[in-house]
């Protein structure tokens, strides 16, 4: 009988794993896949997620295993341009763009080495429940997959128990299939994202790039390679698939010298697409069971906080339970406290991920912003960081923030600009909307 069964070890799992087998919790965590292995990502651990490896004492690995500090960025809108450096947060001031074959290791190896027993090569087939509903451990068949595909050969099947079962498996989650968690704030797909790994493509920190119908990032990675990331408009998947390179490298065009410093390297792997991103909350928890990270909320890569939220969403869901099966009190209650401050944190970066996915470029607000705080580097480094998620976004977009930036001279030319913005936005929306 184990407290805690985690569905999933790739972060979000490894992490709630590692945090409550650290606590002293009987766990076991399983996976289809056998480690080290990939996974489509946008790589970006953001400040806070950086700050929690290094509490966790897990920062010093991601260093060694050779991926960079990425501490100044570049972003630019469409031509209006800032440059800077990030904030110093909760003792970090760099991000950093490991593999996943090195992340997802390092998580792994740590919830091991905290007591966690570990599963991979092993498919859910069933969540089983007691006769009052509550789910009570996992029906599963431990076979002889190939690695990093979660392809199971006629291995035997199992039956674990425990107190809690938490689904860390990801944006279609089997766990959450198996408890039909209720969907909120759903978003349908806008985007198609392709990436690759180039070497002989130098960057200073890292790169974001917006511009009508695109989105781009390079940033630096392990083995001495650059990981460059192009978003386009759904609609232009069966376009990317048929010409992947030629339409990948023809965005990069678009974004100042990218294209040619990536033309000028030489690509390292093969060319990923990632064309199932979509947007939504999930409830996470019910009787004897929880959901974490993209299992509970998942946003479009476009923003980059994936890893980021599920490493906050771990520590917020594993105090969660620690404190419900410790006290005695029912886990949901805590469960639930984690949904709500889940939401509250997460919302105003939800939304701008939705108005980012839309891949409309910077609005005339958006340029008036940039305009204010270019050359103010420490108003650089604070915009910066609002979007590494180190400060609060709803702080920044408000009136007060707004009037600080461009004063009373600027406020109403600001706020035409704003209501001038979204009207086009709803008038673009309306024309892409299906007859």
């Amino acid at each position: 009988m184990h407290d805690v069964i985690v569905v999933g070890t790739r972060v979000a799992g490894a992490a709630t794993a590692m945090l409550l087998a650290r606590a002293g919790l009987r766990v076991l965590a399983v996976d289809r896949a056998r480690f080290p292995s990939d996974t489509l990502s946008t790589h970006q651990v953001q400040l806070p997620g950086v700050a929690l490896l290094r509490r966790w004492g897990l920062l010093d690995a991601v260093v060694a295993s050779g991926a960079p500090p990425a501490s100044r960025i570049r972003f630019d809108a469409d031509g209006a341009v800032v440059e800077g450096l990030l904030p110093r947060h909760d003792g970090v001031d760099a991000i950093y763009s490991p593999r996943r074959t090195v992340l997802d290791a390092i998580l792994v190896d740590a919830a091991r080495a905290a007591g966690a027993e570990v599963r991979h090569g092993y498919r859910m087939e069933e969540l089983t429940v007691d006769h009052r509903g509550r789910a009570n451990g996992i029906r599963g068949r431990q076979g002889t997959g190939r690695q990093g595909t979660g392809r199971q050969g006629t291995g035997r099947s199992i039956v674990d128990n425990a107190r809690l079962v938490v689904g860390a498996d990801g944006k279609r989650s089997s766990v959450a299939e198996a408890v039909d968690a209720r969907r909120y704030r759903t978003r349908q797909p806008s985007t198609v994202a392709c990436y690759g790994y180039w070497s002989g493509v130098p960057v200073r920190g890292g790169e974001l790039y917006q511009r009508p119908g695109l989105a781009a990032a390079a940033f630096p990675t392990n083995d001495g390679l650059t990981m460059v990331y192009l978003a386009l408009p759904v609609s232009e998947l069966d376009a990317l698939r048929a010409d992947t390179e030629g339409r990948y490298l023809a965005g990069l065009d678009r974004c100042g010298d990218l294209g040619d410093r990536v033309r000028a390297g030489r690509r390292a792997e093969r060319l990923r697409i990632a064309p199932d991103l979509p947007q939504t909350f999930r409830v996470p928890y019910g009787p004897g069971w929880a959901l974490v990270g993209d299992a509970g909320l998942v946003m479009d890569p476009v923003s980059a906080q994936g890893i980021g939220n599920a490493l906050r969403d771990a520590a917020r869901v594993a105090a969660a339970i620690l404190l419900g099966l410790g006290t005695g009190r029912p886990v949901e209650a805590e469960l639930s406290r984690a949904r709500r401050q889940r939401d509250a944190a997460l919302r105003p970066m939800y939304d701008l991920t939705v108005g980012l996915a839309g891949l409309a470029g910077p609005g005339r607000a958006d340029r008036r912003v940039i305009d204010a705080v270019r050359e103010r580097p420490d108003e650089v480094t604070r915009f910066l960081g609002v979007f590494s998620g180190a400060a609060p976004l709803r702080g920044y977009r408000s009136v007060g923030n707004a009037l600080r930036l461009v004063g009373w001279a600027g406020l109403p030319g600001l706020a035409a600009d704003r209501l001038r913005d979204g009207l086009g936005g709803r008038l673009s929306a309306r024309r892409r909307a299906p007859a």
